[in-house]
């Protein structure tokens, strides 16, 4: 109730990344000023609304007691009234024991009348201003929003492609949409509610002090109390949620480290165990959690407990100003209390709006500092020199570069090269190598840190961007279409070209005639990027749009890397006819693409290392011959993220995992119930009190009041228990069940494929976040809403058998407005979190041109489009901005119509009050109760009906969550599927294998492998990277299933073999072996999770893996601890202690996965030496880099794209003088 301001902690910490509160104004025009004054004067007058009430309802009070004490001395058939005095019947004036005479002829109709027409001229006043403080802030807000888009977007769009690299497109479109909707928040409806509850709290204090200063001055000395409850309960909250926090970070972390090396944890069948260690870390976060909650509940049961004594003092100290000095007449007794619990009421209630500047603020930090940011290359500037004739000669001095993004990569590293014009030149090189970023530095997306590009002996930095880039045409790998016509694609190469233009070009490109064949030819829409489109039709259109530039410098970025051979034939057609007489430069993997350009440059490691043409080349036995060798060919594509749309769970299968705490949901719902009986108990007293003070007799007043108090005093002391009763049983519940689903959770990820891990969305760090966030929000559907549901339900049907016992007739009057009380609950609630969907529907379109712009920035950029993007996302906005003009009128009104309600209803209920009085005999203490009591409930209707926020979000939060643990893995591990068998033999077949990785549909691995090995043989992979080498080792581990053809294992076809059975039969050793963060004996021990492996084992087998004599050098030998990933040891220390977990395991099968590349020579030695022990006797597929290590094995496979080119012992392959043969004698690297 009296939720004072106790952000403090966070404001400290926001301060510093956050802008000043009335920065946020500075985009308002004087128009938009005005309108926020004028609002801000509305809010201000409205906020006086309510204790200006008061004054009506103390001066009602009074006639009510004035009429009842009338009353009781006309009872008497001796008294008369006359000329407003009492007198007796024969003529005397009548006295009372006080010698005061009594006052007569109160019209309690009339007077009640006009009451109810102060009530309806205050709520029509209301409902003006509120309109008007809503609708001007509103639509002032919406001005200035709009306003800032569109700044902020031109910004954005002016930024060099550096600046891109460090900011992601996804966070970028966050911030254009929420980060500026916080904005918004910040300075819209919350400032003008804000505004109106601070006035509120003013007015009300100087009603009470007009009313009775003794008294308001009472009630203000003991809300410190309140305060201090309030400012403690939020500290320790804040206190507790930091060690709930890192007791969880405990367990995060295993999860992190798990989830991060899944595929070891899988192939040493590790799950359950890693399972039961995250489990036994959340019980930290459980107990603290638990903790927590009991704490909140003793706050808040504390909190009430103070309000009903202060009640009780209140009501005493005041009756006693009452009856003993007079100084105080009943009704202002009321408005007094009245007007400080409501000053006290609103300061709480303001406290909410300061949590919306905040985040407003700290949105605005972003954004502000994006629009003040000058870009490093402006390419919408001016400047700079436009050349006069271009012949095209490109050259580079020196040039040392690393991209913004990964400061500490260097990707050129003092590069100089030629390119002559109207010459063809080749860049040729393993990937990373620099090529790509050549290319960029050209278009001068980025500026070298030293050095410089020139064109024609001029410096690139010294022309004008836009001219520059009007000269170049670039044909990328994966090419950019815009969601538009194939015409308007092309036509965004050069403004302003004539149809015959982009006839010409097309038919350059080799795509006019599948062009014309489509329905609507030029006309056709080629879909969200391009997406309608084959690869081919799409990589010749963009050739069309760079052609139409006319350009003087072609660039072609694997321009047919990612075509099939039939469209590589045509476009590489198209290329090499547009190529003649342009500065070409060409980017390629496949090298039969460039044999015949003029001149070939060789890169490695950010250098030029070699020049000339194909033939020169090829002597010199170089990286070019290397590449043409084993014709390496990588693919790369991004794993795109899409976000499926979740409906929200039952909650009756939220209530499922939760159904072994039922007595402790039981204990908190009777806590709620208690709880929700309180405020119609307090309707009861309070109009007791009233009561009272129509009591002749002041002794016998006198006993009531304080029996009234007493009665304060117990509520007090039984709300303290039930509160601390519901929040202590609903915190363990709810604690019990977060770990519940953290845990079944955990174990349903360690359960699925490890195909499901490459898919983005299902990254370590996207899963961790899930266990820690969803699984904590799902309790919002369970405890702590029961009880709210309890309580707002006890609350309403106690406040109606109060009602209906003491008069029905009133009880029907008020229910009429019932209704509306309801609707204008429902309407605050829906405001709070309403607009904001109709604002994302109005956003789409804009959000679409801005999501479409930033993903495609860098061709945007090269085609020096940016403002026709600019104007168009301008044009988008139009849409947003009418219905937030709209949405200000509606919301406006709705507000006002909200807060007038309870005006109507009060006058309509208290002049019908009236009436029953007069009539019917009623007491007045009767129609307060009744009045208060369905007052209460209705507010308690709107509580209901509003629901706390956290219940949707624990809804679509345990949605995800289930659709986790439904999810059926695609290649099980449950010990009980597939097939097992005695005397495992190790006989490995693969037959004919394609496989596609599940995120890469669009590039094919393995492409038909056939190779076996017998049991005990060696096998070695030799082949570049990319070939698929690795790949057939993760089918055989059942990491993936083929697409087609089998992996035979002793004559079972591997997807009908039992997992677990299967993996504890290989042992396996990769390049980087993943080590947990724990001892090293504790990681030996994990190469068998079926059993306890006994200290013997772990030494026998570390002295075979050459290990043992290094351990036991160290200070805590088997006992030392690794570090996380193993960061303490070396990495031949880290090889040694795999090959031991490997050897512990004792398996059929070894793999190494080049378990040597990655180690200088000396430790290479002994970790061969410790291998060739742990081959003996077992079947073995190695991976290797250095052809000198395999030399021994019984089958060598050279693979290049993803089949076996030959295969047989290191002899006949020499004797073939094939591939094998060529890398042997060269001595060329393989990657």
């Amino acid at each position: 109730m009296f939720m004072l301001l106790v952000y403090g902690d966070e404001k400290k910490m926001e301060n510093a990344l956050s802008v000043g509160y009335f920065q946020l104004f500075r985009f308002a025009t004087w128009t938009d000023t005005v309108m926020m004054v004028v609002g801000s004067f509305c809010a201000l007058v409205h906020g006086a609304a309510s204790p200006l009430m008061l004054l009506v309802y103390g001066m009602m009070t009074n006639t009510f007691v004035a009429y009842d004490l009338e009353a009781q001395e006309l009872k008497d058939p001796n008294k008369t009234c006359n000329n407003n005095t009492i007198y007796w019947i024969n003529g005397s004036i009548y006295e009372t024991a006080e010698n005061s005479t009594v006052y007569c002829g109160v019209d309690i109709e009339a007077q009640m009348t006009m009451f109810a027409y102060y009530y309806i001229g205050i709520g029509l006043g209301v409902l003006v201003l509120s309109y008007f403080q809503i609708y001007f802030w509103v639509f002032a807000a919406a001005r200035q929003i709009q306003r800032i888009r569109r700044i902020y977007f031109r910004k954005v769009m002016r930024m060099e492609i550096g600046w891109f690299d460090c900011n992601s497109v996804g966070e970028l479109n966050t911030r254009i949409s929420d980060d500026i909707n916080k904005i918004n928040y910040a300075i819209a409806d919350q400032v003008s509610i804000f505004i109106e509850r601070l006035s509120t709290f003013v007015f009300g204090f100087m009603v009470g002090f007009i009313g009775g200063w003794k008294l308001t001055l009472v009630v203000i000395a003991v809300s410190p109390l309140i305060g201090l409850a309030a400012g403690l309960m939020a500290m320790a909250v804040a206190r507790l949620t930091g060690r709930e926090l890192k007791a969880y970070a405990k367990a995060g972390a295993v999860a992190d480290e798990v989830l991060s090396s899944i595929r070891t944890v899988a192939a040493f069948g590790g799950e359950e165990k890693e399972a039961e260690r995250y489990d036994r870390n959340l019980v930290e976060a459980q107990t603290w959690g638990v903790k927590k909650g009991t704490i909140i509940g003793v706050f808040q049961g504390y909190l009430w407990c103070i309000i009903f004594l202060c009640y009780a003092l209140a009501f005493w100290f005041g009756s006693k100003l009452v009856i003993d000095t007079k100084e105080l007449s009943p009704g202002g007794l009321i408005q007094v209390f009245f007007g400080v619990l409501m000053a006290a009421m609103n300061l709480g209630q303001a406290s909410p709006c300061l949590e919306a500047f905040a985040s407003g603020r700290a949105a605005a930090k972003s954004i502000f500092d994006t629009i003040d940011r000058e870009p490093e290359i402006d390419c919408l500037s001016e400047e700079g020199h436009k050349l006069d004739k271009v012949t095209g000669d490109i050259e580079f001095h020196n040039i040392t570069f690393h991209y913004p993004s990964r400061p500490e990569v260097k990707i050129l590293d003092n590069l100089s090269m030629k390119i002559k014009a109207g010459e063809t030149t080749a860049f040729v090189g393993p990937s990373g190598s620099g090529k790509s970023t050549t290319i960029q530095l050209i278009q001068r997306f980025y500026d070298p840190k030293e050095g410089m590009v020139s064109l024609d002996g001029h410096d690139v930095r010294t022309l004008n961007i836009r001219w520059l880039r009007s000269l170049i045409g670039i044909v990328e790998q994966e090419p950019v279409l815009f969601a538009t016509t194939i015409a308007e694609n092309i036509r965004y190469g050069r403004p302003g070209v004539t149809m015959e233009d982009i006839i010409s070009a097309t038919k350059e490109a080799n795509a006019y005639n599948f062009i014309m064949e489509l329905p609507q030819q030029f006309d056709t829409l080629v879909g969200e990027g391009g997406g309608q489109m084959s690869g081919g039709q799409k990589q010749r259109i963009a050739i069309a749009r760079a052609l139409i530039r006319k350009p003087k410098i072609l660039l072609l970025d694997m321009a047919t890397s990612a075509l099939d051979n039939e469209s590589e034939a045509v476009v590489q057609e198209a290329l090499d006819k547009v190529r003649t007489g342009r500065t070409t430069i060409s980017i390629a993997h496949r090298l039969s693409t460039i044999r015949n350009a003029d001149v070939i440059i060789g890169f490695e490691h950010g250098q030029a290392v070699e020049k000339g043409t194909h033939s020169e080349l090829l002597e010199k036995q170089g990286v070019y011959f290397t590449l043409v060798t084993l014709q390496n060919q990588s693919n790369t594509t991004n794993g795109r993220r899409y976000y499926e749309h979740v409906e929200p769970a039952p909650v009756a299968r939220i209530l499922k995992y939760n159904q072994p705490e039922w007595p402790y949901m039981l204990l908190g719902s009777l806590g709620a119930a208690v709880n929700g009986s309180v405020n119609p108990i307090y309707a009861v007293l309070f109009s007791q009190i009233l009561g009272t003070f129509a009591i002749q007799d002041l002794n016998k007043q006198r006993e009531q009041i304080n029996g009234i108090c007493v009665l304060f005093c117990i509520v007090a002391v039984i709300s303290f228990f039930s509160q601390f009763l519901q929040g202590y049983a609903f915190a363990k519940s709810g604690e019990l069940l977060t770990r519940r689903l953290r845990k079944v959770g955990f174990q349903a990820m360690l359960r699925q494929e490890i195909g499901w891990f490459d898919d983005a969305t299902n990254s370590p760090g996207a899963l961790t976040t899930r266990l820690a966030t969803d699984a904590s929000m799902v309790q919002g559907a369970t405890g702590s809403q029961i009880g709210m549901i309890v309580n707002s339900l006890t609350s309403i049907g106690a406040s109606f058998i109060i009602a209906f016992y003491f008069s029905w007739k009133l009880t029907l009057v008020i229910m009429c407005f019932l209704p509306f009380l309801g609707l204008s609950g429902l309407f605050q609630a829906k405001m709070l979190t309403g607009f904001a969907n109709e604002d994302k529907k109005a956003m789409e379109a804009a959000g679409r041109v801005s999501s479409e712009a930033l993903a495609n920035i860098r061709t945007i950029a090269g085609l020096a489009k940016e403002s026709s993007f600019v104007e168009s996302y301008e044009q988008k906005l139009e849409l947003p901005y009418k219905s937030a003009k709209k949405k200000a009128n509606i919301y406006g009104f709705c507000f006002g119509f909200a807060q007038c309600v309870i005006f109507m209803a009060y006058a309509a209920s208290f002049r019908y009050g009236g009436y029953l009085v007069s009539s019917e005999g009623l007491q007045y203490m009767f129609v307060f109760r009744v009045i208060s009591a369905v007052v209460i409930s209705g507010t308690a209707l709107g509580r209901a009906s509003s629901f706390t926020p956290d219940y949707a979000k624990a809804k679509i939060a345990a949605a995800q969550f289930f659709q986790l643990l439904d999810r059926v893995p695609k290649i099980s591990t449950s010990p009980s599927d597939g097939v097992k068998w005695e005397n495992f033999r190790g006989n490995i077949e693969f037959l004919n294998c394609k496989f596609t990785y599940p995120t890469r549909p669009d590039t094919q691995v393995l492409k038909g492998l056939v190779v076996s090995v017998k049991p005990g043989q060696t096998l070695a992979f030799v082949g570049s990277s990319g070939c698929g080498k690795s790949t057939s080792v993760q089918l055989l581990e059942r990491f993936y299933d083929p697409d087609e053809g089998q992996v035979l294992i002793d004559g079972h076809q591997s997807h009908s073999v039992n997992v677990p059975f299967l993996r504890s039969q290989i042992g396996i050793v990769s390049q980087e072996p993943v080590l947990f963060d724990c001892s090293i004996a504790g990681n030996i021990q994990y190469g068998d999770n079926t059993r306890s492996v006994s200290m013997e084992e772990i030494v026998e087998a570390a002295k075979k893996a050459f290990l043992h004599d290094f351990v036991m050098t160290l200070p805590d030998k088997y006992e030392t601890q690794v570090g996380a990933q193993g960061s303490q040891l070396s990495r031949g220390q880290k090889q040694r202690i795999a090959i031991a977990r490997a050897i512990v395991r004792n398996p059929k099968i070894l793999l190494l996965d080049e378990a040597t590349s990655a180690l200088d020579t000396e430790s290479e030695k002994t970790v061969q030496s410790a291998l060739d022990e742990a081959r003996k006797g077992r079947t073995c597929i190695v991976i290797a880099h250095r052809l000198s290590t395999i030399q021994t094995a019984d089958i060598i496979a050279v693979m290049s794209h993803g089949v076996v080119i030959e295969q047989g012992t290191h002899q006949t392959l020499m004797a073939k003088k094939g591939a094998y043969y060529k890398l042997v004698t060269t001595g060329a690297p393989i990657s």
